[in-house]
């Protein structure tokens, strides 16, 4: 029976690449095995929703590497994912609805700190990069 899985992702991507990438490939891989994943992108994490920021993770797997973005798909598809408006605006400068992020708005739920709480007070396992 599959675990319900909380991924958090607010850290700074550019100060560690690899962490960001791992954390991704973990919420992919819990997915792959069955578990019921959330991930909520908030912080300086946002800047992974940035189609243009993927592409740079990718050439660092490989020069014709999708891997991030593959993982990123299975995520968006079959995660239940949540982001932090004011992060959005903060860290990329986008706003809701101008569809800038690399996931469509409908399929993001709008939260913030109270989504977060029950998110983790709500999961078997918590995740966080």
């Amino acid at each position: 029976m599959g675990k319900s899985v909380f991924v958090k992702f607010v850290s700074e991507p550019k100060n560690d690449s690899l962490k960001s990438i791992i954390g991704i490939a973990c919420a992919a891989q819990a997915i792959n095995d069955g578990h019921e994943v959330s991930v909520f992108f908030a912080g300086s994490g946002t800047r992974l929703l940035d189609g243009e920021y993927i592409g740079e993770l990718n050439k660092e797997m490989g020069t014709d590497s999708t891997m991030v973005s593959d993982m990123l798909s299975k995520i968006f598809d079959n995660a239940v994912v949540y982001c932090s408006f004011a992060s959005v605006k903060a860290t990329l400068g986008h706003s809701e609805g101008d569809g800038a992020l690399n996931i469509a708005d409908d399929k993001i739920t709008w939260s913030g700190p109270p989504g977060v709480i029950k998110l983790a007070t709500n999961s078997d396992v918590q995740l966080t990069y």
